[in-house]
C-alpha cells in the first residue's frame, strides 16, 4: 500500500489524509454510494490506497461534518435524511444564499456580471437542448460564481458544510422534468437584481429561487407519504 514503509514526514501523512478525505467526500457527494450504504475500512483502504489509520481519521471527519453516520453494530454508513432534516438543510441554504446574493449585488464588477450573464445564456441553451446534466453543471457554476462575487468566505464556507448535495441526491425525483419549470426565469431575476446593484432585490430573488427549489423537492415526497 502506498503509505507503508515510506518513512515520510508528518506533512506527507497530512497530505495523504487530505487527499483521501477529498476523494471519499467527492465519491459520496457525487452519488457513487447510495444513501445508507455501508462503508468498510477494507474496501476504502483498497480504493484510496491509504492505511486503515488514515481511513479511520477520514471517517471521523466525515462523521463530524454530517456526510456519514457511525453507530455500534451498524458501522459507518452514508447519511440518510428525514424530511424534517432535509427541510432544515434547505431552509438554511435559503438564508445563506440570499445573504451572499445581497453581498454580491454590492461588490459585483461589470466583468463579473458579464461572466455570470454568459453562464446564464448557456443555461438557456442547455434547457432548449434538453441537456439536463449540462444545465445542472452550469447551475452549480452560476451559484458558485455569485458566492465568489460576494467576497464573503465565511458565509460561503457555511454553504459548503450544509451537505445540500446529499439531500438532493436522496430526494430528487428523477422521473420529473429537469430543470424545474420557471427555474431559468428565477436565475434571470437574480441576475437582473445583481446588475442593478440592489442588495434587497438580489436577496429576495435568491430566496424565492431557493425556496421554490425546496418546495419542489420535498412536495412530491410529502405527497407520497400522505
Amino acid at each position: 500500500m502506498g503509505e507503508q514503509g515510506s518513512g515520510a514526514p508528518d506533512s506527507s501523512a497530512a497530505s495523504r489524509f487530505e487527499k483521501a478525505y477529498q476523494e471519499l467526500r467527492n465519491l459520496i457527494v457525487s452519488g457513487h454510494f447510495e444513501p445508507n450504504a455501508r462503508l468498510t475500512e477494507a474496501e476504502l483502504t483498497s480504493r484510496l490506497d491509504v492505511s486503515r489509520g488514515t481511513i479511520r481519521s477520514v471517517l471521523v471527519r466525515l462523521t463530524q461534518e454530517g456526510y456519514v453516520t457511525s453507530e455500534p453494530h451498524r458501522g459507518v454508513r452514508t447519511r440518510v435524511f428525514t424530511i424534517e432534516e432535509a427541510a432544515a438543510v434547505l431552509e438554511a441554504r435559503e438564508v445563506l444564499e440570499s445573504a451572499l446574493a445581497a453581498k454580491a449585488a454590492t461588490h459585483a464588477t461589470e466583468s463579473e456580471l458579464q461572466e455570470l450573464a454568459a453562464v446564464l445564456r448557456r443555461m438557456g441553451e442547455a434547457e432548449d437542448a434538453h441537456a439536463e446534466a449540462e444545465y445542472s453543471r452550469l447551475n452549480r457554476r452560476f451559484h458558485r460564481h455569485i458566492r465568489t462575487i460576494a467576497r464573503q468566505p465565511i458565509l460561503s464556507g457555511f454553504v459548503d458544510v450544509l451537505v445540500y448535495p446529499l439531500v438532493m441526491r436522496q430526494y430528487r425525483d428523477l422521473t420529473r422534468t429537469h430543470p424545474r419549470a420557471n427555474s431559468l426565469n428565477e436565475h434571470r431575476a437574480i441576475l437582473a437584481a445583481l446588475q442593478t446593484h440592489n442588495p434587497d432585490a438580489a436577496a429576495a430573488a435568491m430566496r424565492h429561487h431557493v425556496a421554490s427549489a425546496r418546495r419542489a423537492l420535498l412536495l412530491n415526497t410529502r405527497s407520497t407519504e400522505d
